[in-house]
């Protein structure tokens, strides 16, 4: 059995919200403003105009800590992907586009996780981690539906 597969993870979130594209793009490319609308963004700590640290935690009592390093901002065609490392090394990407009214937000990642907690639970935490992930995503789009919502 090939153990390293059983840290390996591929997730995919779609988010259908009722803003524009370019509103929910801004919103999404400000990640140092994360914690404020997304509960379980716990910090975000830009180390400069392309990196930084971030620290999320969902409904396990652990948290997951994580160097982010923008790889690919491309407004026009609504991608915003970046390089992870830490707990979790991969990749993530927001891909954003124009849906009836509104807009579809998709966020992909592919990850290794790193974190030895995880990893020595990897055979019976796996069903656990990945409902803790969607736990945190339905989080994050509740978060941003509220956040979008005018004042």
């Amino acid at each position: 059995m090939d153990w390293s597969a059983l840290s390996h993870y591929r997730f995919r979130s779609v988010w259908d919200l009722p803003a524009p594209p370019a509103t929910v793009y801004a919103v999404l490319e400000r990640a140092e403003e994360y914690p404020a609308w997304w509960p379980q963004v716990r910090s975000v700590a830009p180390l400069d105009t392309t990196s930084g640290v971030a620290v999320f935690r969902s409904f396990l009592p652990y948290e997951l800590t994580i160097t982010a390093r923008e790889t690919h901002r491309d407004p026009a065609a609504g991608v915003l992907e970046i390089a992870m490392s830490g707990d979790l090394d991969g990749w993530a990407r927001w891909t954003v586009s124009s849906r009836g009214g509104g807009t579809r937000a998709v966020y992909d990642q592919e990850v290794e996780v790193r974190k030895p907690l995880m990893r020595r639970f990897a055979v019976l935490g796996r069903p656990v981690f990945r409902a803790n992930h969607r736990w945190m995503m339905r989080g994050g789009r509740r978060g941003l539906l509220a956040h979008l919502q005018p004042v």
